[in-house]
């Protein structure tokens, strides 16, 4: 695809998606502050099926303000959808704010939880506060959402009564919208500080909605060419690493050199600490990986295990996996 098709195409998503919004304000902030960057441009180029469309804010106004908005919006749009298997979402006080710099999802138990019909259609929200009362609770398997969302296409039946980039699930990191979309709180900037947070080169071209212009950059163009993947340096390079299955399946190269680059990352991380482990995995597949999480809770909680070390977590994967 050529680079003012898809100059054209991100345009009209992006505009598809401010006609979504009914906050007139926030409408008008994001028209000159949204980034779009990642996988979906080298899909374009290389005429590949586009997984996501990974929306970025140019400041933290910005982030926090879309944020709110969904967070209160998923809340309108499932009146009594149930958190995890057990508790009413309704039982909740959720909101965005920013702590040291970042942009967070919090939640708080409003009072006594009631056992409610659990609702399948609807995922968890991540707890990001610490010891609050149900913060086991948002740490529960994903349920199918996005896979039938993904697999219902425009136009069909099922589709045409579901409110388009709709909120279906939040993270610490982003929020999924419905239509292939996902919002990132997680980092915010010009481009080339949030390319400061990515793993591979490739991933680096952008479109600007200042301008509605996509910039290529070179060293990202000669990856995609070559079909190699070029390390940078993550904040998740445990997320690089799982990722590699996927390039290398389709046919992309990695020297040996980029593989310990993302080796020596991870051993500067604690990752037999759950907390560390969580966050390097919820940007991975965090339904995947969640009973891990989960059973190394529980175990430390109730005091079967004392200590969790790279012996235990492998023992944990075996039986798991």
């Amino acid at each position: 695809m050529k680079r003012k098709t898809i100059e054209k195409v991100l345009t009209a998503i992006h505009n598809k998606w401010l006609e979504t919004i009914d906050d007139k304000k926030l409408r008008e902030v994001l028209r000159k502050n949204t980034i779009i960057t990642g996988g979906c441009i080298a899909s374009m180029l290389l005429k590949e099926k586009v997984n996501d469309y990974d929306f970025y804010f140019r400041n933290s106004t910005t982030a926090l303000m879309v944020a709110e908005y969904y967070v209160k919006k998923f809340k309108e749009l499932n009146p009594g959808a149930t958190v995890g298997h057990r508790e009413n979402l309704k039982n909740f006080e959720f909101y965005a704010k920013m702590v040291d710099e970042r942009v967070r999802i919090f939640i708080r138990s409003q009072g006594t939880l009631s056992e409610d019909t659990p609702n399948e259609d609807y995922r968890y929200f991540e707890a990001q506060e610490p010891g609050s009362p149900g913060a086991e609770l948002f740490i529960e398997q994903v349920m199918s959402t996005i896979k039938r969302d993904r697999g219902v296409k425009e136009g069909d039946a099922e589709n045409k009564d579901k409110t388009k980039y709709r909120p279906i699930f939040l993270t610490s990191n982003a929020i999924s919208l419905s239509d292939k979309v996902q919002l990132i709180i997680r980092f915010y900037g010009e481009p080339d500080e949030i390319h400061d947070n990515y793993d591979f080169v490739h991933c680096m071209n952008y479109w600007d909605s200042a301008t509605g212009k996509v910039t290529l950059r070179p060293e990202a163009l000669e990856a995609m060419l070559t079909r190699q993947l070029i390390y940078k340096g993550s904040l998740y390079p445990v997320c690089s690493i799982i990722r590699l299955r996927k390039f290398i399946a389709r046919n992309w190269k990695v020297s040996a050199g980029d593989i310990l680059k993302m080796i020596l990352q991870c051993g500067e991380l604690d990752l037999t600490d759950p907390v560390v482990l969580e966050d390097q995995l919820i940007g991975v597949d965090i339904a995947y990986f969640m009973e891990l999480i989960t059973k190394i809770k529980d175990e430390l909680k109730s005091g079967k295990v004392q200590h969790v070390d790279s012996t235990y977590v492998a023992k944990l994967i075996d039986e798991i996996f």
